[in-house]
């Protein structure tokens, strides 16, 4: 039985709501050299207006991983999800969605539900201590994203 890690952020993005969605919901293959890791491979696959497959493939130290990804976007709500269908986290699951600040500013919160097939038995203050750390590492991710969407939409 997989431990389960809930966690949530807000990242704040200089950009309006509808800007900031349109471009975190624009998935390409060339996405991950901003997450970090230009050697990652990824496939997109359009399965219905609203849904996506993403098929991706990441080096680590342990060698290639591969995970494929469903997306389901909701543009009215500017809030979509991300299940994990297969790789070392199957079946988690990330809530996103922008919401409007003012004029030209908005934020993304961000709801965490990751799945560890890999530790086992933890005390709830080790299982609060990792979800803290999934937490950091995500939302220390989404700045340098919050810097890249605005100096690409800034372009416009």
């Amino acid at each position: 039985m997989p431990t389960v890690f809930r966690y949530h952020f807000q990242q704040s993005f200089s950009v309006s709501a509808r800007e900031a969605y349109d471009w975190c919901t624009d998935f390409g293959p060339q996405d991950h050299a901003l997450m970090g890791d230009a050697s990652a491979k990824r496939k997109v696959t359009r399965v219905a207006e609203s849904t996506l497959i993403l098929s991706e493939t990441f080096k680590t130290a342990k060698g290639d991983v591969e995970k494929q990804k469903i997306v389901e976007l909701y543009p009215d709500k500017l809030s979509w999800n991300s299940t994990h269908l297969t790789g070392p986290n199957k079946y988690s699951q990330f809530l996103y969605e922008i919401s409007a600040d003012g004029e030209g500013s908005s934020h993304l919160d961000f709801e965490g539900l990751h799945l560890d097939y890999e530790k086992e038995n933890l005390s709830k203050l080790q299982v609060k201590a990792l979800a803290d750390k999934l937490c950091k590492d995500d939302s220390d991710a989404w700045k340098p994203l919050a810097k890249a969407m605005a100096k690409d939409l800034a372009k416009t």
